[in-house]
């Protein structure tokens, strides 16, 4: 057996405000769109990363969300195609609202940078050579 597909699901303490900082990144909506629930596409394989509303999130798992001022969920990496794409991607999230909790830096042959979003989430912009 295997899976069809694979997705993320994470919380949100505003969904409107976690909606509008994606919208504004430029990443796709993916039409699950409801009062809990706001939804993207990441990448070109479609990614999909839902967010949900906190409680609805903590219902479902059945537990409570981490805390990310004091711990860590994972960390997605998203690929950029050049240093100056990753660079565009660090002015583009400051200027969205993101917080950078990793400056641009070279790391072994590639570069990158690191961001949380309003939430806390985190994510890196990589661009490594021949990936």
């Amino acid at each position: 057996m295997e899976p069809k597909m694979i997705w993320a699901n994470l919380a949100s303490s505003d969904l409107e405000r976690t909606t509008q900082f994606y919208i504004d990144l430029g990443f796709e909506p993916n039409g699950n769109r409801t009062e809990e629930l706001s939804s993207f596409l990441f990448s070109k394989n479609k990614f999909i990363i839902h967010f949900f509303l906190k409680a609805r999130f903590e219902s479902s798992a059945r537990s409570e969300a981490a805390n990310l001022e004091k711990q860590n969920e994972i960390i997605f990496s998203l690929s950029a195609q050049s240093v100056a794409e990753v660079d565009e991607w660090y002015v583009k999230v400051k200027k969205a609202g993101g917080t950078i909790y990793a400056e641009p830096e070279k790391f072994e042959k590639g570069y990158t940078f690191g961001f949380a979003d309003p939430d806390g989430h985190k994510f890196n912009f990589l661009y490594w050579p021949g990936m």
